[in-house]
């Protein structure tokens, strides 16, 4: 059976692609912060932070359900001395790693205006999106390349395209989080090109605007005319990438997330960005 690590699998997309992947038969190793639920928080533009659905063990519940194995890693991203060894506990549980996935990002009080922003909370950026996902590719990239290859997937941002039609303060974004999504945007075209003939496979992949939960329609609502999709839709197509034999085309590809799932009919019933999630 195939084993898939995938980083943020609490909540979102992370979560989302973890029990995609279950229901595609892979056995997977899932790490975020929050174990259980009630100890998530989502911090807001003021700093504050409020309660967060979503945790480790309500994935893993639905892992199980879906009939492959799950196994709970908590741990921050910010945090270096655990990387490593739940690199090898997942080596260890499972005996091999076929297909990781960064998703997991920073997550706590957000960097702002450039001349307003501490260098330590600028710096907490790329701890997280850059160097977390550099710790575990190194530990796991030789056990994929002993067994004869494996596949990593590397979430980008729209951001890193594009520029802000403003400060962060009028619907831009932050420097810290731009750069730091630049950062792990260029990891696959490295990794494919120094291991493709070790069996390394890597995507760079954008889920675009996404909305969960409650927050979908009123993303709708909100900003009329813009791409939002649900998390499944992402989710839908890194199976699809990870398990299709037509995907290697796609690797020196930005691949957006949204347009392959609408282009293949992944998620039934879903008419594309921008449109209603029926579930």
């Amino acid at each position: 059976m195939p084993v898939a690590f995938v980083t943020g699998a609490s909540r979102g997309i992370g979560a989302s692609t973890a029990i995609a992947l279950a229901g595609a038969g892979y056995d997977v190793a899932i790490t975020a912060r929050t174990l259980r639920e009630g100890e998530g928080k989502r911090w807001h533009e003021h700093g504050d932070a409020r309660p967060l659905a979503g945790s480790l063990e309500t994935v893993a519940a639905a892992i199980e359900v879906a009939g492959s194995r799950p196994l709970l890693l908590a741990m921050h991203l910010l945090d270096r001395d655990p990387l490593a060894p739940a690199a090898d506990a997942t080596l260890e549980e499972f005996g091999r790693v076929d297909l990781v996935c960064n998703i997991g990002i920073y997550q706590g009080p957000g960097s702002g205006l450039i001349l307003e922003t501490p260098v330590e909370l600028f710096a907490r950026h790329f701890e997280g999106d850059v160097l977390a996902p550099f710790v575990l590719l190194q530990r796991f990239l030789p056990a994929m390349i002993d067994q004869g290859g494996g596949t990593v997937v590397n979430m980008s941002s729209y951001v890193v395209l594009n520029d802000p039609p403003g400060t962060m303060n009028e619907n831009g974004w932050p420097l810290g989080y731009t750069v730091a999504k630049a950062g792990i945007d260029r990891f696959a075209g490295v990794l494919n090109a120094e291991l493709g003939n070790q069996g390394i496979v890597a995507y760079t992949v954008d889920p675009g605007f996404v909305a969960y939960g409650d927050e979908f329609a009123e993303m709708l609502e909100k900003y009329p005319g813009m791409p939002v999709s649900p998390p499944d839709a992402s989710a839908a197509a890194i199976v699809w990438l990870v398990t299709s034999p037509d995907a290697k085309r796609l690797i020196h590809k930005h691949v957006f997330l949204p347009d392959l799932a609408h282009k293949y009919q992944l998620v039934p019933l879903w008419e594309g960005p921008g449109t209603p999630y029926p579930h």
